[in-house]
């Protein structure tokens, strides 16, 4: 079995590489399709495979956070340290962010209004919520470094994560629960609109964008991921070994029915109600749901055909942030291989599989970048 703090888990991987393609199909049909297309269930259905992508990548985002937490805790790092290097990690993904819309404006310069430099979307979300869970995670375990993050005692090992799993999930229900409000009547607009459409996705509006990714609700989804990695690399977890992604996935059918429960029970405690972009409900029903997905990416990679040979989503998966950079602009871009809004289902599954194939090729040829780059800086004399 792969362990928790290997620095590349397959089913990861292939999860993020199955967010991609979904992502894909959702934005070249989104972009392409046009005229009685964009009624049909080939359309309905591209949407909503299309919600997955979003809470998918940071959820992972969360797991592969508490990763490299425990790696650097590993290696005896300060909690300080810790803390300011993750901080920083998130703040570089947030800088991605930010520069991919600078890019997107200037590309689309004199049809794009000026107010696309400030839109909240998912790069920045995963940005600022990474930038979250280190500010959240530095106090924890700065307390726990008072007692000793050097030392060896089995006992003390286990303290952090008791401490970091039982934080995240706190500020899981913390979002989730106040999202329904800051998008209605605690609505931040005292602040300025490109600070408060992080929080409520209200951009210029004058409201809340369902189309956006704000920290509330998205955020949530990372700090679960969070909570989730944290509990992987505990101890106990460990000992359970593959039996833990089975309770998983259960737990994952508890959240479903407990969804569909208190949808059932017709009781509303929030002034304003909407099931599909703000409510607790969906948000536990969409939390079920990738327990689930983690949990057959897990046997599909350990046990079934996901790692027998090469996997274009494993592939995708290692440069999701270069694929999802790439793909924006030839679906919705001024380099779009199709004409916007003006295409069959079948011409625009046509373009789809092309963005499919260009993608692979751009991700084998980074991959093969990389591994000549390191190559050759291991071969490279240290001296004259």
């Amino acid at each position: 079995m792969a362990t928790p703090a290997s620095s590349r888990l397959s089913y990861i991987d292939w999860l993020r590489g199955l967010a991609c393609v979904l992502m894909f199909q959702t934005h070249c049909y989104d972009a392409w399709l046009g005229g009685t297309a964009r009624n049909s269930k080939v359309y309905m259905w591209s949407q909503i495979l299309g919600t997955f992508p979003a809470p998918l990548f940071l959820f992972l985002a969360g797991i592969s956070f508490a990763l490299v937490i425990d790696r650097l805790l590993r290696k005896n790092i300060s909690a300080s340290e810790i803390g300011k290097k993750m901080v920083r990690r998130g703040a570089e993904i947030l800088g991605w962010g930010l520069l991919f819309r600078l890019q997107e404006y200037v590309i689309a310069l004199g049809w794009a209004p000026w107010t696309d430099l400030f839109r909240v979307d998912i790069l920045n979300t995963i940005g600022a919520s990474m930038v979250l869970m280190g500010v959240t995670c530095w106090p924890v375990l700065k307390v726990w470094g008072a007692t000793g993050v050097r030392s060896r005692d089995a006992s003390l090992e286990k303290r952090p994560y008791t401490g970091l799993i039982t934080t995240a999930v706190l500020v899981t229900a913390a979002i989730c629960l106040l999202t329904p409000l800051l998008w209605t009547i605690w609505r931040p607009n005292f602040l300025p609109w490109e600070l408060e459409s992080y929080i409520d996705g209200v951009h210029n509006l004058g409201q809340p964008q369902t189309w956006l990714f704000p920290i509330f609700p998205w955020g949530g989804f990372a700090f679960a991921g969070l909570a989730a990695g944290f509990f992987l690399l505990s101890d106990s977890t460990k000992k359970l070994g593959a039996h833990t992604f089975l309770m998983g996935g259960i737990l994952g059918v508890l959240l479903i029915f407990v969804s569909r429960f208190l949808v059932s029970r017709s009781v509303q405690i929030y002034p304003v109600f909407d099931y599909w972009h703000t409510s607790p409900e969906f948000f536990i029903l969409r939390l079920g749901m990738l327990l689930l997905l983690i949990s057959f990416a897990y046997g599909w990679c350990r046990w079934g055909p996901g790692t027998w040979a090469f996997s274009p989503l494993i592939q995708l998966g290692q440069t999701s942030l270069l694929v999802y950079w790439v793909h924006i602009e030839l679906a919705y871009g001024r380099f779009t291989i199709l004409p916007r809004r003006a295409n069959s289902i079948l011409g625009a599954s046509v373009g789809l599989f092309v963005i499919c194939v260009m993608m692979l090729a751009l991700s084998l040829v980074r991959t093969k970048i990389g591994r000549l780059t390191f190559y050759k800086a291991r071969i490279r004399p240290t001296h004259p």
